[in-house]
């Protein structure tokens, strides 16, 4: 398994959250397990996302997919992404 972690901030998260859940079928297809989305406690728009891949390969993948970078756009994303790919503790 790989893991995923995107921080980023939103200009309205009522804005992106329906784009978000609205490329669900993007991420399945791209191998995405789950998907969990938490919001910075003082500051709302930001957000970090946690996806779970079945290896690093889909990871990457998606990270570089064209269609992540419209969805982000499409939802509102307006600062870079913060990207971190993660390995299980072992």
């Amino acid at each position: 398994m790989a893991h995923v972690i995107v921080k980023h901030t939103v200009k309205d998260y009522g804005a992106w959250k329906p784009v978000f859940d609205a490329d669900a079928t993007r991420r399945r297809n791209a191998g995405c397990k789950s998907e969990q989305v938490y919001r910075d406690a003082d500051n709302p728009d930001a957000i970090t996302v946690l996806l779970e891949f079945g290896s690093h390969d889909q990871a990457h993948a998606f990270a570089n997919d064209p269609g992540l970078a419209e969805a982000m756009r499409k939802g509102g994303v307006i600062s870079q992404p913060d990207v971190s790919y993660l390995n299980a503790g072992e």
